[in-house]
């Protein structure tokens, strides 16, 4: 049985101050929901002091990106070491960094080796765009994303990461694939590719995560799905009562 997790990523946005606000007005609703695996992603500058006011509870911490390189002349980056102080889990690949960023699958790759190099637990980020699914591509890119982006691990580590299945078309617009859909991409395609390359016991231990505009009044539909194990939530976990609803619609009976 996969523990369900839920992460919120939080994005560019709220200062330290507006963070420790959010993690104040949600820290005991989340606390209250068991079962599940719960974890902040905030920007770089707040990771230390949500971290202060995480400890001792049972939610987990993770930086929404981070280097390869343990150190560098790379002006403007955060190493894993850097992330590892303060978090557990570290969010890769995700479709802004991809757009915006210059991320290749292959650069996706060399940081996941980092994040197990620093027993950092990586949140992996795959999906296809609006043009890519009209055109039918959506099994060949994901797989090529699974293929390229997990190259090189061994099935233990495979089996220990997350991934988080976002079709970029839904993400942000409120427009969210259909439960059975995004089930359907993530049964055939996500653990038919993991099944594959590392083998059918590791890809069932894989959580998957829906991403892309996820909310309090369509987490549960996702959550119904066999293969779907959690959220990975933008917009909805900067809002506290959301967040929270969210996570306790993943609880399972």
């Amino acid at each position: 049985m996969r523990t369900p997790f839920v992460a919120g990523n939080w994005k560019m946005n709220k200062t330290v101050e507006e963070a420790r606000l959010l993690v104040a007005d949600m820290l005991e609703g989340l606390q209250a929901v068991s079962g599940v695996e719960k974890v902040l992603c905030p920007p770089f500058p707040s990771l230390l002091p949500v971290a202060a006011m995480l400890m001792g509870t049972d939610i987990g911490l993770g930086a929404q990106n981070m280097h390869w390189e343990d150190a560098g002349a790379f002006t403007g980056e955060v190493s894993p070491p850097m992330v590892a102080e303060f978090a557990q889990y570290v969010i890769l690949g995700h479709s802004e960094r991809r757009a915006y960023f210059g991320e290749t699958d292959e650069t996706v790759n060399k940081k996941v080796h980092a994040a197990f190099a620093h027993d950092l637990t990586p949140i992996v980020c795959v999906g296809e765009t609006l043009e890519e699914r009209e055109a039918g591509q959506t099994e060949a890119v994901i797989r090529r994303q699974v293929e390229a982006g997990l190259a090189g691990l061994t099935p233990e580590q495979a089996a220990a990461l997350v991934l988080a299945y976002e079709p970029i078309w839904a993400i942000g617009t409120g427009k969210a694939a259909t439960p059975e859909e995004a089930n359907r991409v993530v049964k055939d395609v996500i653990r038919g590719t993991l099944a594959g390359m590392f083998g059918d016991e590791a890809a069932q231990a894989v959580r998957v995560l829906y991403g892309g505009s996820v909310k309090p009044n369509n987490a549960a539909a996702f959550f119904e799905q066999p293969d779907i194990d959690g959220a990975l939530v933008g917009g909805a976990s900067l809002k506290a009562d959301a967040f929270t609803a969210i996570v306790s619609a993943a609880q399972r009976d």
